[in-house]
């Protein structure tokens, strides 16, 4: 992250993604953090808001229709997002409308080598901690 980029964070979790992209970016920068619950967006602002960083702001949303302009984006930050898609194809297509030419997209996430039940893809204990 550079100094004035504007960034997309997706799956907010409890904001990390969006504050240390904040901090990294500045106060040129701005960082737009997408969760697809409500529960997660006010959880997100309050951490936010606790930390005192003012270049974030969080959207309900999901990863295959991101709520930002097409070609906004420096950065697109999917950290355990992109294997809960049904479809892979549509995440990575996404990214790159809402990335600038030359942007990145930056990918942490889950791989396995096996086919994952529809019972465990399912079970939102297996998902959550």
């Amino acid at each position: 992250m550079l100094p004035g980029e504007k960034v997309v964070g997706t799956r907010c979790g409890a904001g990390l993604d969006c504050i240390n992209p904040a901090n990294m970016a500045g106060a040129d920068g701005e960082i737009i953090g997408v969760d697809m619950t409500q529960e997660i967006v006010d959880k997100v602002q309050r951490n936010v808001a606790a930390t005192g960083v003012k270049n974030v702001t969080i959207k309900q949303g999901i990863f295959e229709e991101l709520p930002v302009d097409d070609g906004w984006a420096d950065v697109v930050i999917s950290n355990g997002a992109i294997n809960l898609a049904p479809d892979k194809g549509d995440i990575f297509g996404e990214s790159n409308w809402v990335l600038k030419p030359g942007g990145c997209l930056q990918v942490t996430d889950i791989v396995v080598d096996k086919l994952i039940s529809e019972g465990a893809r399912r079970n939102i204990d297996l998902l959550t901690v």
